[in-house]
């Protein structure tokens, strides 16, 4: 019995001590697996929820003094006695846990060995054996060192738990295990190797045979049975290779930008999970060390879980001089432990990644595509601009009233504002977005990417689209900006196809439509020299022929035809 317990007391020890120092290194992300554990499906202590962080603080920490108390034979009946208690907790967690799916990684190790819901339990029984040994044979557990030694030693690695704790919190993990850790390759976490194991699932085919229901069991394929066929049920017998990365997305007004990004030589990515949670002090040094990165040619994204009228409220709260993208909570939470914090990218691959408290350390260097000239409240005040641009256009696309009060409510409107004369409100904003613009036009000419940067350079453009009776002032100075590469050109030959449609003329690259509710239908606004028109298209920087084109216009059913101002005239 003395060597049983002398092996369960080395054991137990090392293992409470190295199970609570990998998860002492990221109590954040513990406490992420305690939220999980106090969900409704799962515990239902919600009530608990807020308190995730400071309950994983104190478990860890207890859990590598229980190790260190057990080793050196410290409080011999107290230490026990928590082993016990502790492990007859877990032991039924795990088991809750896996029976019932409900939390598919215990965390028991962090990430640093992620374990399945079975292996958990069968890992919490076996230390629940060797405690049992402890338990029963406790008067073997003799003390080491001297009383005033034993207690020095738990008190300097009390100290050494909350010096561990304290700077994880205010910065980032010792050690990252995450997918998402310094020099890992987004793209490559994200592909499935050739030959990986593919997921096995057992297909329940029900069918209603003379009355009685018999159950035919396949690998998929449909069973040569005869009767009259009920149903199927599926299982999943063994589980395929998952990508370490399978998450991940870039989503902005129902687009995934993740492709374009991971090509992107150097992008700046600032995580904010979760506006409601994050540290608002934060988003100061954010502010100032992002626009140090647009400066130097950077490209720069903000990613969070929050509603697109959160993102953009912040944004004009703290002057942040970058878009928000989408991407799931948890994903974000996995990404970095801070929120906000910070992400350096070189196509697809993180070379830097910093807490907000440590944003004096990101390394930026001056780029060839460095835009030293940048006017950052020009460029705020020209998002803003973006913003109400779109504000009420966005809600006189929706196609069902229920869809209009969602978007409306999500936008923060009032039933009054989202039931009222949508395009009235808008003409109102543009307006005032144009009176704006018309003093920049003429104090600097057009705020292209060299003093606003991308894609803020197109506002002005979209203000003056919507605003069409300045076009003829104003279409020169477009022209000039698209000459020097200070918005794209497509922008321009879309604003001179527009300038020519209202002028009763010809258009050169077939952007403009016109649609009827009389006998003339939907046509494409007559075309000057229709057919060299698709090598115009390309040259300007159209991605579709003018036929493709028009289908987008009107729908796939349109079938484009030439017309001529004649036709228009009659």
């Amino acid at each position: 019995m003395k060597v049983l317990v002398g092996i369960s007391r080395v054991l137990v020890g090392l293992l409470f001590i190295f199970s609570g120092l990998i998860k002492l290194n990221d109590p954040i992300g513990f406490s992420f697996k305690l939220q999980d554990y106090f969900a409704p499906g799962v515990l239902n202590l919600e009530f608990l929820v807020p308190y995730a962080l400071l309950i994983a603080i104190f478990v860890v920490i207890f859990e590598v003094l229980l190790g260190v108390t057990l080793l050196i034979g410290y409080l011999r009946k107290f230490t026990v006695w928590s082993l016990l208690l502790m492990i007859i907790f877990f032991t039924f967690l795990t088991f809750y846990s896996a029976y019932f799916n409900k939390v598919t990684d215990c965390g028991c190790f962090g990430d640093a060995i992620p374990l399945t819901p079975w292996q958990s339990f069968i890992k919490d029984i076996i230390l629940l054996v060797l405690i049992l040994i402890l338990f029963f044979g406790s008067k073997y557990i003799k003390p080491l060192f001297t009383r005033n030694i034993r207690s020095l030693v738990i008190f300097v690695c009390f100290i050494g738990c909350l010096g561990v704790t304290y700077h994880v919190l205010m910065h980032l993990p010792v050690i990252d295990f995450r997918p998402y850790k310094i020099g890992a390759n987004l793209e490559e976490g994200m592909t499935i190797p050739e030959g990986a194991p593919k997921p096995i699932y057992d297909y329940d085919w029900k069918f209603n045979v003379d009355g009685e229901e018999k159950i035919v069991t396949t690998k998929g394929d449909y069973p040569e049975q005869e009767g009259e066929f009920l149903g199927v049920e599926t299982t999943e017998i063994q589980a395929g290779y998952e990508a370490p990365i399978h998450d991940f997305t870039i989503e902005r007004d129902g687009k995934n930008y993740l492709d374009e990004f991971l090509q992107e030589e150097n992008l700046i990515i600032v995580v904010a999970y979760n506006l409601n949670k994050s540290e608002k002090d934060g988003f100061f040094p954010v502010r100032d060390i992002t626009n140090e990165a647009l400066k130097k040619g950077y490209k720069v994204i903000g990613m969070s879980a929050s509603s697109t009228e959160r993102t953009n409220t912040l944004a004009e709260r703290y002057k942040l001089n970058f878009d928000f993208y989408f991407c799931d909570e948890t994903t974000l939470k996995t990404i970095v432990r801070s929120n906000p914090g910070v992400l350096h990218l070189q196509k697809g691959t993180i070379k830097q990644k910093v807490h907000w408290n440590d944003l004096d350390q990101l390394q930026l260097q001056k780029l060839e595509t460095a835009k030293p000239d940048l006017d950052f409240n020009l460029k705020h005040r020209l998002d803003s601009i973006a913003v109400l641009d779109q504000r009420y256009r966005k809600l006189m696309q929706a196609k069902t009233p229920e869809e209009r009060a969602a978007m409306g409510e999500e936008m923060g409107l009032t039933p009054e504002e989202y039931n009222g004369d949508l395009w009235s409100m808008q003409t109102v904003i543009d307006s005032s977005n144009m009176l704006f613009v018309e003093k920049v036009f003429k104090s600097m000419g057009y705020p292209g990417k060299t003093h606003v940067g991308e894609p803020t350079n197109t506002a002005a453009w979209y203000v003056l689209q919507h605003n069409p009776d300045k076009i003829p002032e104003y279409l020169p100075l477009i022209k000039e900006a698209g000459k020097k590469g200070e918005i794209p050109f497509r922008l321009v030959a879309m604003m001179e196809d527009r300038y020519l449609m209202n002028q009763e003329k010809p258009q050169v690259y077939g952007t403009q439509g016109r649609n009827y509710d009389d006998e003339r239908g939907s046509f494409i606004w007559p075309i000057e020299n229709p057919e060299t028109v698709n090598q115009r298209r390309a040259e300007a920087g159209f991605d579709q022929t003018i036929e493709e084109y028009a289908k987008l216009l009107f729908g796939d059913d349109f079938e484009y035809k030439v017309v001529t101002m004649e036709t228009i005239n009659q």
